[in-house]
């Protein structure tokens, strides 16, 4: 792993790759505040063609409330490596598989937090294995396929990696003006070359295997729903990629806590930091008095 993010870390974070049993993973890593009470750990995956960064301004508000926050970059993420052409290698089962072996490389039990994509491969992981989490967070993230109008944004976008180099299909996204969210390598925390970067990072059979899960996702809300742990279902008051109304009766479905954050879309964790962060931290309070 070769760090080359321009997105400042953190105060108080490190940046490293995190070895387990099924390779490494870059990570950035903060601890709780000096002082606070130490209330637990929380692993965070990224979304389609997203990166840890995109956690970057979560983690001091959840460090002052006593958490670890460990962010990461799944296989062949941006600074984590991965197949360049094999696509089986990023199969879900496989994406899941890998949660499972950082989890235990971070030390279990966690708080697992899934943004969009990541929150599906956090699923799969939760219904493969529950034992090494506390909770499960999923943010902006629903319960099978994505909207229709992003699925023909992903299609674009894995015919282009057919034909294209990854810095050439990156011009055509900067000439075609800013992409919607799942499609959207122009968006993130960041400057625009950080953003290059962090597209460059991605191994095309990545973005290629996991596009093709985000539109064929099947609903499995009722297996999830008989895992015996707390839900939180979180997002922006607005989202083209899953409806807010499809999420909220996926909520409902896992009878889970369920929090709206105004004022932001598919990632308010970009978008409205700080309300989140607090959403998140009174989640796993009370999942703390709840269940222990």
């Amino acid at each position: 792993m070769t760090r080359q993010a321009t997105v400042p870390l953190p105060p108080g974070a490190r940046a490293y790759p995190l070895g387990t049993a099924r390779g490494e993973f870059a990570v950035v890593d903060s601890s709780p505040k000096a002082g606070a009470q130490v209330r637990g750990v929380v692993l965070m995956l990224p979304g389609f063609t997203g990166s840890k960064e995109d956690f970057s301004l979560l983690h001091e508000p959840l460090a002052e409330r006593g958490y670890r926050v460990v962010a990461l970059d799944g296989r062949g993420q941006y600074e984590s490596d991965g197949p360049v052409a094999d696509e089986s290698a990023y199969a879900q089962r496989e994406l899941a598989r890998d949660v499972l072996a950082q989890a235990e490389a971070v030390g279990v039990p966690v708080h697992l937090v899934g943004h969009s994509l990541g929150g599906q491969i956090a699923r799969a992981a939760v219904l493969l294995d529950h034992a090494p989490f506390l909770s499960l967070t999923l943010v902006s993230s629903g319960p099978a396929e994505i909207s229709v109008s992003q699925q023909q944004r992903v299609k674009l976008l894995r015919d282009a990696l057919a034909v294209m180099s990854m810095e050439e299909v990156w011009g055509a996204i900067q000439a075609m003006g800013p992409p919607e969210e799942v499609g959207g390598p122009a968006r993130g925390i960041g400057g625009q070359e950080q953003l290059r970067r962090r597209w460059l990072g991605h191994k095309p059979a990545q973005l290629c295997a996991t596009g093709h899960q985000l539109c064929t996702e099947p609903d499995r809300v009722a297996e999830l729903a008989a895992v015996p742990l707390p839900f939180h279902v979180l997002s922006g008051a607005h989202d083209d990629t899953w409806p807010v109304a499809i999420l909220d009766d996926m909520a409902l479905r896992l009878n889970a806590h369920r929090t709206v954050i105004t004022g932001a879309e598919h990632s308010p964790n970009a978008d409205r930091p700080l309300p989140m962060a607090r959403a998140l931290a009174d989640f796993w309070d009370s999942v703390r008095t709840v269940w222990n």
